[in-house]
């Protein structure tokens, strides 16, 4: 498995300690975060602060993710994918919320800082494991179960593909401990 680059580990941290901040801000000054964040207005003033705590325990959790992953980056992948499901979902929420009037337009600068300006490192690093990892791009194309056949032999110098044609063949895979 090849290294993570620095910039990927330090996007991490600074996403992991950004989200432990919000978070616990959400967690220990409820109205204060909910006023900053653009959304008390007479229209929609905070009514259920439990429900907004716990998104900012939610979003605590994302920290600590996201600071595991920085470990390494290529590794704990997952991490970064789940991590910018949310900051891609959250905002697509937010925009029908908007739109529906349930919440206010005023909210969306915060929509921007805590979702949308992830969006394209966490791309960068999921198109990097895309690259390493699963883009076949290059490899020879996989033997079909046809050529594996006709190059296997036997001990007594038989294909099992002749085998296979003479009568059926149980094949038995072992593997050596010595």
């Amino acid at each position: 498995m090849t290294s993570s680059p620095t910039w990927m580990k330090w996007v991490l941290r600074l996403a992991g300690v950004y989200n432990l901040a919000w978070g616990f801000w959400l967690l220990a000054a409820p109205y204060a975060s909910y006023r900053y964040g653009g959304l008390d207005t007479p229209a929609s003033p905070l009514v259920n602060v439990p429900v907004w705590q716990c998104l900012g325990m939610v979003i605590g959790v994302y920290g600590i993710g996201y600071l595991i992953a920085s470990i390494n980056p290529l590794r704990h992948w997952p991490i970064v994918l789940v991590g910018l499901l949310g900051k891609v979902f959250g905002p697509i929420g937010f925009i029908a919320n908007a739109m529906a009037g349930t919440i206010p337009w005023t909210g969306f600068a915060t929509i921007a800082c805590n979702d949308m300006i992830w969006w394209i490192p966490f791309g960068l690093i999921l198109g990097r494991v895309w690259r390493d990892y699963f883009h076949d791009a290059g490899e020879p194309p996989a033997e079909s179960v046809e050529t594996a056949l006709a190059r296997a032999t036997t001990s007594a110098g038989k294909t099992l593909k002749e085998m296979s044609h003479v009568s059926p063949v149980l094949l038995v895979f072992l593997r050596h401990f010595g």
